[in-house]
């Protein structure tokens, strides 16, 4: 069992060298792996909290997450993702625990929304996530709406 140290960072408080891992790893993520051109520097970064799940001193795990009124009305995590190192040995579904509670804490009594891949929508049916949209394409993936009730 890979024993990950989760770090949590406002923007203004991320070294350099962790922001450039953040994007590296984005990038390789979602644009190499998942051949989709997209812009991955949004506007969106300034305004998020980002959790980073570290193994070696590298980032292995990473999502962002935004309070109520920025990205939806609700609370929302964004760029899920594990490197291909660590997939399949549990630290996505320690991600997503992390990444709830942080928002539980952060923001109490508020819901989270996340636009999920479609073919990972099972995954997030067991933090307890429900799809409340119709499937849509979002940089050409098909994509859903799930809303985290309190």
């Amino acid at each position: 069992m890979l024993t990950i140290d989760w770090q949590v960072y406002e923007f203004l408080e991320l070294p350099n060298t962790i922001l450039y891992q953040i994007l590296a790893i984005r990038q390789e993520v979602f644009i190499i792996e998942q051949n989709c051109v997209y812009l991955d520097a949004d506007g969106y970064d300034q305004f998020a909290v980002h959790l980073c799940g570290f193994f070696d001193g590298k980032i292995v795990a990473y999502a962002r997450l935004f309070a109520p009124q920025i990205k939806y009305h609700e609370a929302s995590i964004g760029r899920v993702l594990t490197t291909n190192a660590v997939r399949g040995k549990g630290i996505g579904k320690e991600l997503m625990i992390n990444a709830l509670s942080h928002c539980q804490r952060k923001y109490p009594n508020v819901e989270i929304r996340i636009s999920a891949q479609s073919y990972l929508e099972k995954f997030y049916n067991e933090f307890g996530f429900q799809a409340v949209s119709p499937e849509y394409l979002e940089d050409g993936i098909p994509h859903r709406q799930m809303l985290y009730h309190v």
